[in-house]
């Protein structure tokens, strides 16, 4: 039984949290407790699509498949951004669809685009419903009504090729669900994002994911060998080799399009065999920047390991690599967790590799109990920002990345956008993502909510991508653009790059009914 997430809430309402004494303590030191209830009983706006449209859709996919009850609606309104959730927690559902239309197969999705197409009627691909940035939130006025296609039963393991190390995926799999088809193979995907336990295989290649294991397995693109995706023209598949030259590889234009150029419908994706071992250690290094001068020096020697992530002074004195532990004692300096997956051989091999170069730049090993919290726990910090939203502390993540030679000026500005324009804030930030060239930032922000928490929180976060972009960085990662980034996207790529976004929505999608209003600038 799949799981839903409440509009108001993140995950699986049976693991909610609510924050220990500890962190409670420390919470109430750092910005004070007030209890700030979620509006109950709010109901989405009644639906507009007529009668006569309803009908159309149940005759593509079944009448039990055209959902328009309150619930199922509210359910698939946005995302869950901290201002998705601040909208839900104060009742609004203004942006519910009119229906959640779920097809089975790709040629009832190809039937519902052509009749979302004829009848103009805006059409939002759903896979979890994981989306931080907007990328849910459609426009809708000038259209008959909006859709969610929700792509739920849409979870086959289509095809496995064992030879080439091959999987091919339907879209609507989530990624527990993915993971267990192919071990059922001996295979792992190996993509482990914070959202896995929700997100979807569609959604992962829609929004170009980056999961916690990238160091060792890859970012979901690169592990994209081929898909197949419905547009109102017609149906696109791609992928009929290892690499080509036979032109610009056109999978690019559907990986990162967020459902605006087309829907998703099957994916192949390269396998690993599934890891006998795992092990996962913490190391402390004296200063952020010792430890990530560590990971350029492991990335650039070709000695990455499965998992490398490190927390800066303040997101390691908070312990957040350990959501249980929120608020406990933790040592100075910056916590790293290196981890290893494979066989036993291979494991302790690269572990005392590995373990050679750090130890020579001057890390500490502190055993594996750090490493084996931050796994324990390593989904789990969504449900804390929920507990923190519960008592007054307005709590959201950002990420970019840079070249390593930009990455302490990255660093410093997006920190010191977000210190200023948030009175009172705490600024984290961890590196998970590394590349010979660069790595990312992640940065995890909590402040005392004001009498607008929204406005509050949009003004932070337009000072700090004001940062990123003056910084030379990009806007985004792996969380996307949505319609959250769209201005410092559009200057990201610049007038040239929107004209070419432009004229490929024009081409695959000339009425624009898909997911309208997010991505393209």
């Amino acid at each position: 039984m799949t799981i839903e997430m409440h509009p108001q809430r993140w995950g699986d309402p049976g693991a909610a949290t609510t924050l220990d004494e500890s962190a409670r303590a420390l919470v109430d030191l750092a910005f004070g407790l007030t209890e700030t209830p979620a509006v109950s009983g709010a109901t989405p706006p009644v639906t507009r699509l007529p009668e006569e449209l309803l009908a159309g859709l149940r005759g593509i996919v079944g009448e039990e498949h055209v959902l328009t009850d309150d619930d199922t609606r509210a359910l698939r309104t946005r995302g869950k951004s901290t201002p998705d959730l601040l909208k839900a927690r104060a009742g609004d559902l203004a942006d519910a669809p009119d229906a959640v239309v779920r097809p089975r197969t790709p040629a009832e999705v190809e039937r519902l685009l052509a009749f979302a197409v004829e009848h103009h009627v805006a059409v939002v691909p759903f896979g979890g419903g994981t989306s931080v940035t907007g990328g849910l939130a459609a426009q809708r006025d000038g259209y008959a009504g909006l859709v969610s296609l929700d792509l739920v039963r849409m979870k086959r393991l289509l095809a496995v090729d064992p030879v080439s190390m091959t999987a091919t995926l339907e879209p609507g799999l989530r990624g527990p669900e993915a993971e267990a088809l192919l071990a059922e193979q001996g295979l792992t995907l190996g993509h482990f994002p914070q959202s896995f336990e929700f997100a979807t295989i569609g959604g992962f290649a829609a929004t170009r994911s980056s999961g916690q294991s990238s160091a060792g397995y890859g970012r979901f693109d690169s592990l994209v060998v081929g898909l197949t995706a419905a547009t109102p023209t017609g149906t696109v598949t791609l992928g009929t080799a290892p690499a080509n030259a036979a032109g610009p590889d056109l999978r690019q234009l559907l990986l990162g399009s967020e459902g605006a150029f087309g829907v998703i419908t099957a994916v192949t994706v390269r396998v690993r065999r599934t890891p006998a071992v795992k092990r996962y250690d913490g190391w402390r290094w004296p200063s952020f920047e010792a430890g990530a001068d560590a990971m350029r020096t492991l990335a650039q020697a070709g000695l990455l390991p499965t998992v490398l992530r490190l927390s800066d002074e303040a997101e390691t004195a908070i312990n957040l690599a350990d959501p249980d532990g929120i608020g406990s004692e933790s040592s100075t300096g910056c916590l790293m967790i290196v981890g290893h997956e494979g066989t036993a051989e291979l494991v302790e091999a690269r572990r005392a590799a590995v373990a050679g170069v750090l130890e020579g730049l001057g890390g500490t090993c502190v055993g594996e109990e750090a490493g084996q919290k931050w796994a324990h726990g390593r989904f789990a910090a969504p449900y804390l920002r929920d507990a923190l939203l519960d008592v007054g502390v307005l709590v959201e993540t950002l990420e970019t990345a840079t070249f390593w030679s930009n990455r302490e000026r990255l660093y410093a500005g997006v920190k010191q956008a977000l210190e200023s324009s948030l009175e009172g804030a705490m600024v984290l930030c961890h590196i998970s993502h590394v590349y010979e060239t660069g790595c990312s930032l992640y940065f995890t922000v909590a402040a005392k909510e004001a009498a607008d928490p929204l406005a509050q929180w949009q003004a932070a976060k337009a000072a700090a991508s004001d940062a990123m972009v003056a910084a030379g960085a990009t806007i985004t990662h792996h969380h996307a653009v949505g319609t959250d980034h769209k201005p410092w996207f559009a200057e990201e790529i610049g007038p040239v790059g929107v004209r070419v976004l432009r004229a490929v929505k024009a081409e695959l999608d000339p009425t624009g009914v898909l997911n309208p209003g997010v991505l393209i600038p």
